[in-house]
């Protein structure tokens, strides 16, 4: 059964035979998606950047070409990736987390003194985004690993906040907010995905929420961001001058935009638009059309990436899919709600589109372990778990809502 038949058929008839997956084994609209995200992408660093560039290095290229140079460095990252086996990251875990752990203690030894340590050699590297790739590994790991001491307050819940709060911290003391919202909002998802007992995940929830609150009173920062936030829904004039600026680049895009190179807020103080803003440039130059268009390529992003998560061999492969799915998805959303002003400011990269070679490396490194998780599903047909994704989010039931079901079982249980 399933192998190519051509006896006992009409004759005429078509040979019956057993489907093939494509010769790379690529998730084609995924790669789609993320190819159209890095073009269109490169092409709006240009046009945000060239004047600035000019006045800066003398060169209107000079911006897009170093982000150029990190592109096809990640590119690099996701091939490799993309063929070594995902199963293999169990070893490499913890040492990915150490040198992760070290890199941002670094930060605060050797990186920038301006106020803002967030960087290594001279603003190349930022560890913050390395951290979102090293946390969704290692609890992938961790929680396909200790599976039945996953609901254990000892054993299971402690290390496991250990892990994130400890980055947490480390993160929010160069200060990064927003990567140290991305950290917190992965640990629980990745928490619930595998299985966590309701009242841990109410715990999880209140310790966040308590945290958040902690935050808001020690943190003139955090103030001032959530009080511009609700200021500028009640008011968008009273928004800060980020929005405004954004505002009012939207405002001008209306739905068909101005045209790619045509946009002027970017000549007038609208801060970093090569980098955070960039789709306030998106929606000026492109209007809402445009908009749409991209929203909808990270749409696609999320379809094939839960898709691949739910057909994944095992649940390893499954967590490490959804995690970087959402991760990729969030940042994005994230960064859009930011600029129309949906959401407190936050300072994340628009993913894939921003310049910003930490950002872009991490991005398609995590692309490439999605790929070859895509692949590893289309090499073993025969051998695969084939667990449905809402099985992953349901683990629980088989076990009466307290741990995460074995692997290994029968199945005839199902």
């Amino acid at each position: 059964m399933g192998e190519s038949t051509y006896l006992n058929n009409p004759p005429g008839a078509r040979p019956i035979q057993r489907p093939h997956a494509t010769h790379l084994g690529l998730d084609v609209p995924l790669v789609i998606a993320v190819a159209a995200l890095i073009i269109f992408g490169l092409l709006m660093v240009y046009s945000a950047s060239w004047n600035v560039a000019i006045r800066t290095y003398d060169n209107a290229s000079y911006i897009v070409i170093n982000q150029i140079k990190w592109v096809l460095v990640g590119l690099v990252a996701a091939a490799v990736l993309s063929r070594l086996n995902y199963r293999r990251f169990t070893a490499f875990a913890l040492p990915l987390m150490a040198v992760t752990l070290g890199m941002l203690i670094l930060v605060f030894l050797i990186g920038r003194s301006d106020g803002v340590s967030r960087s290594l050699f001279k603003g190349s590297i930022q560890p913050s985004e390395l951290a979102k790739f090293a946390l969704i590994v290692y609890l992938a790991v961790w929680l396909n690993t200790k599976r039945e001491l996953l609901n254990s307050l000892s054993l299971g819940l402690v290390p496991l906040m250990t892990i994130i709060g400890l980055l947490v911290v480390l993160i929010l003391a160069q200060p990064d907010f927003s990567a140290a919202l991305t950290i917190f909002l992965l640990g629980i998802f990745l928490f619930i995905l595998a299985g966590g007992e309701i009242r841990h995940i109410a715990m999880l929830v209140f310790f966040v929420a308590v945290f958040g609150a902690l935050l808001y009173l020690i943190s003139s920062k955090a103030q001032t961001r959530i009080h511009d936030y609700i200021f500028g829904l009640l008011d968008p004039q009273q928004a800060s001058y980020h929005i405004q600026r954004c505002t009012e680049a939207i405002v001008r895009g209306g739905f068909f935009g101005v045209g790619i190179g045509k946009g002027t807020t970017k000549f007038t103080n609208l801060p970093v638009p090569w980098t955070d803003s960039i789709f306030a440039i998106i929606a000026e130059e492109t209007g809402l059309l445009g908009c749409i268009m991209i929203i909808g390529l990270y749409l696609v992003l999320l379809w094939r990436g839960l898709s691949i998560a739910r057909r994944a061999p095992d649940v390893l492969g499954q967590l490490l899919a959804a995690g970087i799915t959402i991760w990729i998805v969030t940042e994005a959303m994230i960064n859009v709600g930011v600029i129309v002003n949906l959401a407190p400011f936050a300072g994340n990269a628009l993913p894939l589109i921003s310049a910003g070679g930490s950002n872009m490396v991490t991005t398609l490194a995590a692309l490439g372990v999605l790929i070859n998780i895509s692949r590893s599903t289309s090499l073993e047909p025969e051998s695969n778990e084939r667990k449905a994704f809402s099985a992953i989010v349901d683990l629980r039931r088989r076990d009466r809502g307290r741990r995460i079901s074995r692997s290994d079982r029968p199945a005839s249980t199902r």
